[in-house]
């Protein structure tokens, strides 16, 4: 049966010790409502939530799956009973602002109470997670009186939300939508086309969907530069609020995927429905991207929950599976065998997800304070800063942080031998509803094309170096009994740098060479933010006394020797260039004689 405890120490101790939550939150005017007494509280019941609520219906979930029959989707049992005890609880709005009902709570907390759900039932966190996304988007380019009609209900749980980019010929390529909408006399639009791969588009869980649709007047410019945004409720919302008649709008199917079975995928057809623009014509792309950039963190987060939550199962299945002796001799020899726990491969595998889970917490707190400075700080430089800080590890949090996540949930699988391919050990089913998170909200790929292009090579490097600063001054500052993770940073940091403008040189030379070695980056820069964060870490630790803080000095050492090593590599394949993978003709991918 598989286990989940809510690892709110580790929590705490980012929070308070590593990040100095409290005091970052008494700052700033808009967040003195937070302390670390409220942070801790609502962390405790959301994991009650998920441990008593979400985790029991994660496998009869996954069994039973979301079904579709005449028009109409149904979520699994337990479901709709899950999603109204935590809308009553408020936790959709948690992060939202208090004029529609939310509570304001900064993303450095958000993204943790994200983790719980994430690691227990990710295909039921994907329902509400679209609702937050959608609402963040109404908030930022929504006229007040569309605000004042949606945004209060969805947070409330009574409507839901959705957004619907994805076309069966359209997928990173927006431009090319045929999504078509039509003005009317009255000003609203009627929407037509087929949008796919939309997740939540149907269900059972809310008494209204609200669709966020992406489409092309018929005077549209072509490419991205075209594309609108329009709000397509599941049922028209009268001028009183309540809801009227049902919109030419629903799904067409639901897709039958590898994981994340209870959460409903489906194929949605606009049928002349009736549309809202959301702001202005042509500018629904940058709407859009409000969400898009939220949902992307959000996968980094699912990332970190199924590393946890498969982390703590293979962690006990070692300790209680008994196999072998130790190299050493015998460790328990009242027993027929030793534990598993004896062998380093084993710890091995172990040890890298913990690591990994360990460096993906501190760094997804570290995005969240970016972002709660963009929303919240009055300071027009801090603010600017923490936008370029974002948009730099914006693909970094999506894509490495699910990398890592699936290759420690493959060696936590991997511990459990032939029982990791069974599925009542869950571990089967952690990776297949994790496999998802590389792909979706643009696959890993794309994102570190996006790092290394735009957020890289277009700025000529500013954003990486601003962020490299940080991280020196940071290390020079650590006292001489943390050499051994001052030293690794700084050379890190100058790796980076190095390689950094190798990139951009070589960029201006050879068209092909930044995709060719994008993913390779990522990965490196994704190596220096871990060892950051690892620094943090080690800084933190290093002052408490006791063996939680000790272990934290212990994975920092293991993580130095045993993970950091990757960053040769990947300075090795960045280095070899795009030459050896672009001689190939296309003909020889086809070619079978």
């Amino acid at each position: 049966m598989p286990i989940y405890n809510a690892p709110l120490a580790d929590m705490k101790f980012i929070l308070n010790d590593v990040f100095n939550a409290e005091q970052f939150w008494q700052s700033n005017e808009k967040l003195a409502h937070v302390d670390s007494a409220t942070a801790e509280a609502i962390l405790e019941e959301m994991a009650k939530f998920a441990q008593n609520v979400t985790l029991p219906l994660n496998r009869t979930g996954d069994e039973e799956g979301a079904h579709y029959e005449n028009g109409k989707v149904t979520t699994p049992a337990g479901f709709k009973e899950a999603f109204k005890q935590y809308a009553e609880g408020g936790w959709i709005g948690l992060g939202a602002d208090e004029e529609w009902g939310g509570q304001a709570m900064p993303k450095m907390l958000t993204v943790l109470a994200d983790e719980m759900l994430f690691a227990t039932n990710p295909s039921f966190m994907l329902y509400p997670l679209l609702s937050v996304g959608a609402g963040m988007a109404l908030n930022s380019y929504a006229s007040q009186e569309q605000k004042e009609t949606y945004l209060p209900k969805m947070y409330t749980g009574e409507w839901s939300g959705t957004m619907c980019l994805t076309e069966p010929h359209a997928g990173t390529d927006l431009g090319i939508i045929k999504t078509k909408a039509e003005p009317n006399a009255d000003g609203t639009y009627n929407i037509t086309g087929t949008k796919i791969f939309i997740t939540g588009g149907d269900h059972d869980l809310s008494e209204n969907i609200i669709h966020l649709v992406l489409a092309k007047t018929p005077d549209a410019p072509a490419g991205s530069r075209g594309i609108s945004l329009f709000i397509v409720p599941k049922f028209i919302v009268n001028a009183d609020g309540s809801l009227g008649e049902r919109n030419t709008a629903g799904p067409g199917s639901i897709e039958h995927k590898m994981g994340i079975k209870a959460s409903a995928t489906c194929v949605m057809n606009f049928d002349a429905a009736k549309g809202y623009l959301v702001g202005k014509e042509n500018h629904g792309l940058a709407a859009m991207f409000v969400m898009m950039n939220y949902e992307r963190l959000s996968m980094g987060i699912q990332g970190l929950g199924a590393s946890e939550y498969a982390y703590q199962n293979a962690a006990q299945y070692a300790t209680d599976r008994l196999q072998g002796r130790s190299a050493q001799g015998v460790q328990s020899p009242s027993k027929p065998a030793d534990s598993i726990l004896v062998h380093g491969d084993v710890r091995r595998m172990l040890l890298n997800a913990r690591a990994n889970n360990e460096a993906s917490r501190a760094f997804a707190v570290y995005v969240g304070q970016q972002l709660d400075i963009t929303k919240f700080s009055t300071d027009p430089e801090a603010v600017a800063a923490a936008n370029n800080r974002v948009a730099l590890l914006t693909p970094i949090a999506k894509a490495y942080l699910t990398d890592t996540a699936f290759n420690a949930a493959i060696d936590a699988q991997m511990v459990f031998g032939g029982h990791g391919f069974i599925r009542e050990w869950g571990m089967e089913q952690c990776v297949r509803d994790l496999r998802i998170a590389q792909i979706y909200e643009g696959t890993n790929g794309v994102q570190s094309q996006d790092l290394i292009g735009r957020k890289t090579i277009k700025c000529n490097g500013e954003f990486i170096a601003e962020y490299i600063a940080e991280i020196r001054d940071f290390a020079n500052d650590l006292d001489s009994d943390l050499n051994f993770i001052k030293d690794a940073t700084l050379d890190v940091a100058t790796e980076i740098e190095v390689v950094t403008q190798r990139i951009i040189e070589r960029a201006q030379e050879n068209a092909d060479f930044s995709n060719a070695v994008a993913v390779d980056y990522l990965h490196a820069v994704g190596l220096l933010s871990f060892t950051y964060m690892f620094a943090r870490i080690a800084k933190a630790a290093k002052a408490k006394e006791g063996q939680f803080y000790q272990d934290k000095l212990a994975l920092t050492h293991y993580f130095i020797q045993r993970v950091l090593p990757e960053l040769s590599s990947r300075v090795a394949k960045i280095k070899s260039g795009a030459e050896v993978i672009m001689s190939f003709s296309e003909d020889y991918f086809t070619n079978q004689a």
